[in-house]
């Protein structure tokens, strides 16, 4: 719903309403710390109570290093992986490890946790639901004894818990125990256990590795027997010697031929290359002189050096000349001889390269014939030969096998009696520190806690009072100003020598206190609501009973009466005479005879105590409604109005009946008394807009204010800043 805004309201002030301001906070907090103290208390004493209730748990905790496996004889091959490199999923298989069932049963087997009176077994069905993943019993295993341990087992993997830190290659392998030192210590064993497990892997596998290789070691022996002794035989059949090394005297010849043909094939090769280049070179019209390798040739440097000067004459001359000039003429009949000799010896350069290129190929062919003629007489030796090698190459193969084989079974029995450590304990565990509960945490969210409930139970109260609490609040919801802001009185405060002032009386008889001066702030407030046009007719009404509309009626007619005007005040509320009753004259007569057709002057009685005129509210009737809406009510107000300095008129509440919105029609003003921080503020808004125009109320009375409340209300709870006690040091001073 959109705010209204008074006159005094600028948008800047607005805007300003949504913004933080720290003073509305501490405010809020001001009005309740007795309530959120309150919460915050209970809920850090149920913490307390708690912490103090449980049992504390110590944790301590063993750090292990992985490292990486090394081989520490150089230029050896690891026989199974060892890379140096411990991946996040290799480092994760550790974790689970440690954190297996088989693996933990070994410690609760080492430490005899079974009969431990922490960690000790449970019962049976117990034990197979926390170590279902167990390994299979054996046959020998005795089930009671496989159960006790199972449940231990159980007991120690909820107490055990293992991290990385940080990317590094460090486990933080902690227990948890209600003792301290048994924490300490089933965490080193922990961390023993795993570095053993490591040492018995490793050894197993080497171990395996080692009894496989001696099998295979075996085997190849025999295969390398067999392969050189079927090469000696096949050597001894064919009666073969071998000459530097395993080369028979048939492939030698083959070997020599065949390095003379190579040599022959590739002079070939460059001799076609020169031939080609130089035959593309006389074809493009080149330079032959530009070829690698080309024998200098001086005929045709000495006809080239001969073009040049012809060149340059006919260039000269034919800047003289024109182009049939006859030493023009014979001078390019001379360049073209020139090259015409040129091209001639170009071609007798290119038939030697070409005649060497065809030297070059009878020679490789006659080599080639003779390689041919030397493999077409040895084709038997040559078939032996082939088949000594296939032997040969064999037995070789074989060799190498064996020796690479026979190297690593030594590396296996290397490792299996001397075993490199691959993890180790960096950081032994001590005693254990207090784990849980951590007191401290537990107090402060407890605190934390109740902080938040006593701010959210505050914040729900303060919504759930749907009364008005500072002036700025009604101004901006109803678009009416706080013409004043009036004080609960309690009897203290109504006491001044001894006596005992009624509030009405008490603005008169103390015309210096903090009350008397809230009812002259009214009587200024109503004048200024309309300054071209004082208003003498004054309508006091409220939303619900009991808000103190008449006693705020009294006060203002005797102030104003004390000042010297002539007031009169008429008690219209023909339902509960409640300013009849507070001068005595309940049962006299009064409005209602008035209206009835009686002489007003007869009624309007003069109170010499208050120096007030009273009209009564008189007889009793059935339809007040109809008396108040009357056109004897319209003449009676006009007729007062001319009379008196102001008429004061007290009518019900706007809630229950329509007697005050019919009343309006004929006053001035309305003066709408509202109890502070009590009546709705919706049911106030919805009273307001039945009365007729816009400008017909004044402004609305706070009343019953309860100042020490009221200052907690933040920056715009200024009406009450200027308490009793300033405003009486004031004075005073």
């Amino acid at each position: 719903m959109l705010q209204k805004l008074s006159p005094f309201t600028t948008i800047e002030q607005s805007e300003k309403e949504h913004r933080f301001d720290p003073r509305e906070a501490i405010g809020f907090a001001w009005r309740h710390w007795k309530f959120i103290a309150s919460v915050a208390s209970v809920t850090l004493l149920v913490g307390s109570v708690y912490v103090l209730k449980q049992t504390p748990l110590y944790t301590a905790t063993a750090q292990v290093l992985l490292e990486p496996p090394k081989d520490t004889r150089p230029g050896n091959a690891a026989l199974y992986d060892n890379s140096n490199d411990l991946t996040d999923a290799l480092i994760e298989n550790q974790l689970a490890i440690i954190r297996s069932t088989v693996f933990l049963r070994r410690v609760v087997q080492k430490e005899h946790l079974v009969s431990d009176p922490e960690f000790g077994s449970r019962s049976p069905q117990e034990a197979q639901g926390t170590a279902a993943a167990a390994e299979t019993k054996s046959a020998a295993e005795n089930p009671d004894v496989v159960a006790k341990e199972l449940a231990s087992t159980g007991s120690l993997a909820g107490a055990v818990a293992v991290k990385r830190v940080g990317e590094g290659y460090i486990l933080a392998i902690s227990v948890t125990s209600v003792d301290r030192e048994r924490a300490g210590k089933l965490a080193n064993a922990v961390a023993d256990a795993f570095i053993v497990e490591k040492l018995d892997a490793r050894f197993e596998a080497a171990k395996k590795a080692s009894a496989w290789l001696s099998d295979r070691l075996g085997e190849l022996r025999q295969q390398l027997r067999d392969s050189e002794e079927a090469a000696a035989r096949f050597r001894a059949e064919h009666g073969l010697v071998q000459s530097g090394g395993n080369v028979t005297l048939s492939e030698q010849q083959l070997q020599e031929l065949n390095a003379k043909l190579g040599a022959a094939r590739t002079d070939l090769a460059g001799k076609k290359a020169r031939a080609d280049l130089m035959h593309s070179i006389v074809q493009k019209g080149g330079n032959v002189q530009s070829m690698p390798d080309l024998p200098v040739s001086p005929t045709l440097q000495a006809l080239r050096g001969q073009e040049a000067t012809i060149s340059q004459k006919e260039a000269e001359l034919a800047t003289r000349y024109s182009e049939r000039h006859p030493l023009v003429v014979n001078a390019r009949a001379e360049h073209r001889d020139i090259e015409r000799a040129i091209n001639g010896e170009m071609q007798r350069l290119a038939a030697n390269v070409d005649n060497d290129y065809q030297l070059a190929k009878a020679r490789a062919a006659a080599v080639e014939r003779e390689f041919r003629q030397a493999t077409g007489q040895s084709d038997p030796d040559d078939r032996t030969a082939i088949t000594l090698r296939e032997l040969e190459r064999t037995a070789a193969v074989n060799k190498s096998l064996f020796e690479d084989f026979l190297q690593k079974s030594k590396i296996a029995q290397d490792q299996t009696t001397f075993q490199v450590h691959d993890a180790r304990v960096i950081s032994p565990a001590g005693p254990g520190g207090l784990s849980y509960p951590n007191k401290s945490r537990t107090i402060m969210m407890a605190l934390v806690i109740g902080l938040l409930l006593g701010v959210g139970g505050a914040f729900a109260k303060e919504q759930l009072n749907s009364g008005f609490t500072t002036p700025r609040q009604a101004e901006n919801m109803l678009g009416l100003p706080v013409l004043t802001s009036v004080s609960t009185m309690a009897v203290a405060d109504l006491t001044s020598n001894g006596n005992v002032f009624e509030i009405p009386r008490y603005a008169a008889a103390m015309p210096l206190s903090r009350f008397s001066e809230s009812i002259r702030k009214l009587r200024s407030g109503i004048q200024m609501a309309d300054v071209d046009h004082p208003a003498k007719l004054i309508q006091l009404t409220s939303t619900v009973p009991s808000e103190g509309k008449t006693t705020i009626a009294l006060s203002l007619a005797l102030s104003a009466a004390a000042s010297g005007l002539k007031v009169l005040i008429i008690d219209a509320d023909l339902r509960h005479s409640s300013v009849s009753r507070f001068f005595g004259m309940s049962k006299e007569t009064g409005l209602v005879d008035t209206l009835l057709g009686g002489d007003p002057r007869k009624f309007i009685k003069f109170r010499k105590d208050a120096k007030v005129w009273v009209l009564a509210a008189g007889s009793k009737t059935q339809n007040p409604t109809d008396l108040l809406g009357s056109e004897r009510m319209d003449s009676l107000l006009r007729n007062c109005k001319e009379s008196f300095d102001l008429v004061l008129i007290d009518t019900p509440p706007v809630g229950p009946v329509m007697d005050p919105v019919i009343v309006s029609q004929a006053v001035d003003k309305v003066v709408y008394v509202i109890r502070w921080a009590s009546t709705a503020r919706e049911l106030v808004e919805q009273s307001i807009k039945r009365f007729p125009g816009s400008r017909k109320v004044a402004g609305v009375v706070f009343n019953l204010v309860d100042e020490k409340l009221a200052q907690k209300y933040g920056k715009h709870a200024y009406e009450y800043y200027y308490g009793g006690r300033d405003y009486k040091k004031y004075y005073e001073g």
